[in-house]
């Protein structure tokens, strides 16, 4: 059974950081590029943060340049965001998404709340 199973989120401070995980079970890890989306009430889903399957290339979205990290760690079938000078325009649910390398197969973990207010 695949599951994405997030975790790390819950409310902070303007300022401050926070790093959230997904943890993948029930698929081969490793031949999956990985992404990071959040969605803020109100509006569309939005892409965070994209990692390759071997971690070699990340991207980023132009309003988290700079202050978001992706990574992952295959090891542990598990990647990883790193946010750091959290604003308060940050706040939503962040989801996690495997796509599978060459062929069109899709999986979406089911959301971690992150909450920026003073």
């Amino acid at each position: 059974q695949v599951r994405l199973v997030e975790s790390g989120g819950g409310l902070v401070q303007p300022g401050r950081s926070l790093r959230l995980s997904c943890a993948a079970d029930g698929f081969t890890f490793s031949n999956y590029a990985m992404s990071w989306y959040r969605q803020a009430p109100g509006k569309e889903r939005e892409l965070v943060a994209t990692i390759t399957s071997t971690g070699r290339s990340t991207n980023y979205a132009d309003s988290v340049k700079g202050r978001f990290t992706i990574s992952r760690d295959n090891a542990k079938n598990t990647v990883y965001l790193q946010m750091n000078s959290l604003k308060p325009e940050d706040t939503a649910v962040y989801y996690c998404k495997a796509n599978a390398n060459y062929v069109s197969v899709v999986y979406w973990g089911q959301g971690t709340q992150v909450t920026v207010s003073s």
